[in-house]
């Protein structure tokens, strides 16, 4: 019995649309499908990705001429002509690759297409029940396979939708590759999965981290520096908030290796050098942990009392403006030596060294009257949680 060969068609739709199994081919074709309208071109990436079934008449319509065309069935006819013909001089050994069925239309049995986006998706899934050296070599595999958004430039509803699923994928085993990566002191190979990733969503702190590890681990402690800077400045001004403090904490160590090359008589000046003491001391959730059991430790012996403090700005705040405001009063109207850390967007946790309970609430009173005072349009409403340092219960306002 014979059989006709069926032929392969490789497609890339990650990052720029290109068809081709070699480069020779992908260059000739490119320039062929850069002369197709932004609509034809759309049309044409419709019929690819939904390639394992058959597509209705009722649906192309509705699809991309909607309500906007006075005769959608003509219209339909001369794109399904321009298409057919672009396939052609795209795949001259091919006959009738797109065939007309009753009110619809599908690919001929004869043509099996190969998508990058299917070889992802195959990829992922064959990750998730392997482990070991297996897991990370198809983590590896999928991950190269993303050369940019899903078909990068099509502003259609329905490419759009794809983009974020595909976006999202790529990024859950990027995240899932690292720390195999970090276990294998792969330290290259994942600097490239980290650089490329912030690419397409910088706000995922992971790849910042990761990055500042493996930088550090190859003795790149300046670079790690440069990376945080970017990443803190970055999210300060898009989303107003800081790094966490995995990330701080990896900046301290860089920066700290970074000067191990001073000089003696250096020191000194190194640990005493100028600041800024004319504010409270705003500081990482670890840095507040050391100074807290450091004032207990001062405690008993001196006997004086000190204080926990938890604000929050409340359901009805903007925590980026409202933090931003928050934390000025805060640095306004504590005293030098009150050191604050910020638990979450709008949570912060400060001690009131040497006030009791009684004096914390008075205080955190007053930067409730400040806040409101200062910006009285803000729609937030200040909680507090007063705590003595060492008690057991505490108190809510």
């Amino acid at each position: 019995m014979n059989m006709e060969k069926k032929n392969v068609y490789h497609f890339g739709l990650l990052g720029m649309f290109i068809c081709g199994s070699t480069e020779e081919e992908r260059a000739r074709n490119g320039q062929m499908l850069g002369k197709l309208g932004r609509k034809a071109l759309s049309f044409l990436q419709y019929l690819v990705v939904n390639h394992g079934r058959s597509v209705s008449s009722e649906e192309l319509i509705e699809q991309f001429w909607g309500d906007n065309s006075s005769n959608p069935s003509n219209a339909l006819r001369n794109m399904l002509f321009k298409v057919r013909g672009l396939l052609k001089a795209l795949f001259p050994e091919q006959e009738g690759m797109l065939l007309t069925l009753p009110d619809c239309y599908a690919w001929s049995p004869q043509v099996i297409l190969e998508l990058d986006t299917e070889q992802l998706e195959a990829l992922c899934l064959k990750a998730k029940r392997a482990d070991g050296e297996e897991r990370c070599r198809l983590l590896g595999q999928a991950v190269s396979l993303y050369k940019g958004d899903f078909l990068s430039g099509n502003d259609a509803d329905w490419a759009r939708e794809q983009r974020q699923y595909y976006q999202t994928l790529y990024l859950d085993a990027c995240r899932a590759l690292l720390p195999l990566y970090e276990k294998k002191e792969q330290w290259m190979e994942l600097i490239a999965v980290c650089s490329q990733a912030y690419t397409v969503d910088f706000s995922i702190e992971d790849f910042t981290a990761y990055q500042m590890q493996a930088l550090i681990a190859l003795g790149q402690a300046e670079q790690a520096e440069e990376k945080y800077e970017a990443f803190r400045d970055r999210m300060s001004q898009v989303y107003g908030i800081l790094p966490t403090e995995r990330t701080e904490q990896l900046h301290a160590l860089a920066a700290g290796l970074r000067k191990t090359g001073v000089e003696d008589e250096d020191i000194f000046r190194l640990v005493c050098g100028e600041e800024d003491d004319s504010h409270a001391f705003f500081c990482t959730f670890a840095t507040f942990q050391s100074i807290v059991a450091l004032e207990r430790r001062h405690m008993a012996r001196s006997g004086q009392a000190s204080s926990l403090v938890i604000i929050s700005l409340g359901q009805n705040a903007v925590p980026t403006t409202d933090g931003r405001r928050l934390e000025r009063i805060l640095l306004e109207k504590l005293r030098t030596g009150d050191p604050i850390a910020r638990l979450e967007a709008g949570t912060y946790i400060l001690m009131l060294t040497g006030a009791d309970e009684e004096s914390a609430r008075l205080v955190v009173s007053r930067i409730d009257c400040a806040f409101h005072r200062t910006y009285r349009h803000s729609a937030a409403k200040l909680t507090y949680q007063v705590a003595g340092l060492g008690a057991k219960k505490k108190t809510e306002m």
